[in-house]
């Protein structure tokens, strides 16, 4: 099911459901993908969940722009909450304690989630919100140059994440199976300047898959005997779609060019 969407030129939005625990009682999270048309800054999200039903739209940002949130809705019980890249449970902005409002500078680079959501009181009454979600990311963002030397720099002021041999670490859309939905799996990225280098990927069963990026496109992956499959990859705006085997992931550009 996909909700009505309008904004400036924003077209697309891209609904993954899978189910996973919630902080809110049920597993009745779904994901909904948006991706802006170039140029769009905004795009504004028409929804309705029911009791204990909870959706996160996913939207990659950079380091240092600004994000501005907003929703209206006619159940007083019904928030929204961000979560920035790499957490699944902790806020970076509570809307049940701030109100559905939210303007701000983001602190990384990478995938936000902006969590809809119904109250505990209201959702045991299995109760309806309709509301009007809209999002809007300004602030150009960091992003190396794919022909410039300047990634090489970029790179040089590119640090560990911290205890790791990484410079960015979080989670990126995943599926092992041709009729599994889509979920997450860890990653970790070695940056090596201007779109090239080596994104590790844990696999629900904690087997790893390495692959392998050249100027911003993957260009192979890490198979053998034991963990073989047949390598594919498209490019869809910012976002490497890769196919190995069975199994499927989706990596934003930021991953590679950092941000």
């Amino acid at each position: 099911m996909l909700h009505a969407v309008t904004g400036k030129a924003l077209l697309l939005v891209a609904l993954v459901a899978f189910a996973t625990s919630t902080a809110f009682g049920r597993d009745d999270l779904r994901t909904e993908r948006v991706h802006y048309e170039p140029g769009a800054s905004s795009a504004t999200i028409n929804g309705k969940i029911k009791g204990y039903e909870t959706v996160d739209y996913v939207l990659e940002a950079s380091k240092d722009q600004q994000m501005n949130v907003s929703m209206s809705t006619d159940n007083l019980s019904s928030y929204f909450n961000i979560l920035s890249p790499g957490e699944n449970e902790v806020a970076m902005f509570v809307g049940s304690t701030s109100g559905n409002q939210y303007e701000g500078t983001l602190p990384k680079s990478g995938p936000y989630k902006i969590r809809v959501y119904m109250m505990r009181n209201a959702a045991r009454r299995d109760e309806v919100a309709n509301y009007r979600l809209e999002m809007i990311v300004t602030g150009a963002a960091k992003k190396a140059d794919k022909a410039s030397p300047a990634g090489d720099d970029a790179l040089a002021n590119d640090a560990l994440v911290e205890g790791t041999d990484y410079h960015a670490t979080g989670d990126i859309p995943c599926a092992m199976g041709a009729d599994q939905p889509m979920g997450t799996c860890p990653f970790g990225v070695k940056r090596e300047g201007n779109g090239s280098g080596k994104v590790t990927l844990t696999k629900p069963d904690g087997r790893t898959r390495t692959i392998f990026f050249k100027d911003g496109n993957a260009i192979g992956a890490d198979t053998s005997e034991a963990d073989p499959g047949e390598f594919s990859a498209e490019k869809k705006d910012d976002v490497s779609i890769v196919r190995i085997g069975d199994e499927r992931y989706e990596i934003f550009d930021a991953v590679i060019f950092g941000g």
